[in-house]
C-alpha cells in the first residue's frame, strides 16, 4: 500500500526542448534521454536519471574499455613472461638452444637427403647403362626412382618449414626479450645471434 502511494506521489523534473524547466507526472521520451530528476510530493529529489550518452560518449567509453582489457592481457602476458625469465639474458639463452635444436634437426635431414641421393645416383646409373646398352629399364627401378626423388622433395619440404619455423619462433623470443628489458629494467648483455654469443 505505501510502495503504491510512493509510486503515485512521484513527479519529475526535466528540462523541455526549450531549456525551460517542467515538473510533471509523466515524462516525454525526448526530454527522459536528456536525463531528469524523480522528485516526492514535497518536491524533494529521490533519484537523478542522467541524460542518455551521446554517440561519442558511448565511442569514448567503448574505447577506454578496450584499452583497460589490452592493458589487462598486457600485465598476464608479462606475469607469464617473468615466470619464464628474470632477466633478457635467461630469454636469449634460452632462444639459442631451441635454435639449435631445430638447426640439429635440419642437419639430420640433410643427412637423410644426402644418403637418399647416393641410392638415387646408384638407380640412374644402373638405368642409363640398361638404356646404353639398349635393355629396357625394369618398372621396379624406374618406381624406385620416383620414389627416391620424391623422398628427397619431401625432406626438402620439411627442411623449408623447419627454417620457416626457425624464423617465426627468433621473432618471438626477440619481442619478448625486448619487453623484458622495458619491464624489468635490465639491458641484454648476450648478443642474439649465436655465433656471436660463442666468441
Amino acid at each position: 500500500m505505501t510502495l503504491t502511494t510512493i509510486a503515485e506521489a512521484r513527479m519529475y523534473r526535466y528540462l523541455d526542448e526549450n531549456g525551460q524547466v517542467v515538473i510533471s507526472n509523466t515524462i516525454p521520451q525526448e526530454a527522459s534521454e536528456r536525463g531528469y530528476d524523480i522528485l516526492s510530493k514535497n518536491g524533494r529529489v529521490i533519484e537523478t536519471v542522467d541524460p542518455a550518452p551521446t554517440e561519442e560518449e558511448i565511442a569514448a567509453r567503448e574505447a577506454q574499455e578496450r584499452r583497460e582489457a589490452e592493458e589487462e592481457r598486457q600485465r598476464e602476458l608479462d606475469r607469464k613472461l617473468l615466470e619464464r625469465f628474470s632477466h633478457p639474458d635467461d630469454a636469449v639463452r634460452a632462444m639459442h638452444r631451441k635454435i639449435r635444436e631445430l638447426q640439429g634437426l635440419n642437419q639430420l635431414k640433410r643427412g637423410n637427403i644426402s644418403v637418399i641421393i647416393n641410392q638415387l645416383d646408384s638407380e640412374q646409373s644402373r638405368a642409363a647403362d640398361l638404356e646404353r646398352s639398349g635393355r629396357d629399364i625394369p618398372g621396379s627401378t624406374l618406381k624406385k626412382i620416383r620414389r627416391l626423388e620424391s623422398q628427397i622433395e619431401d625432406i626438402e619440404r620439411e627442411i623449408d618449414s623447419q627454417n620457416a619455423d626457425i624464423k617465426a619462433l627468433r621473432k618471438r623470443f626477440e619481442e619478448d626479450i625486448e619487453r623484458l628489458e622495458e619491464i624489468t629494467g635490465e639491458k641484454r648483455t648476450i648478443p642474439l645471434e649465436p655465433d656471436e654469443a660463442k666468441k
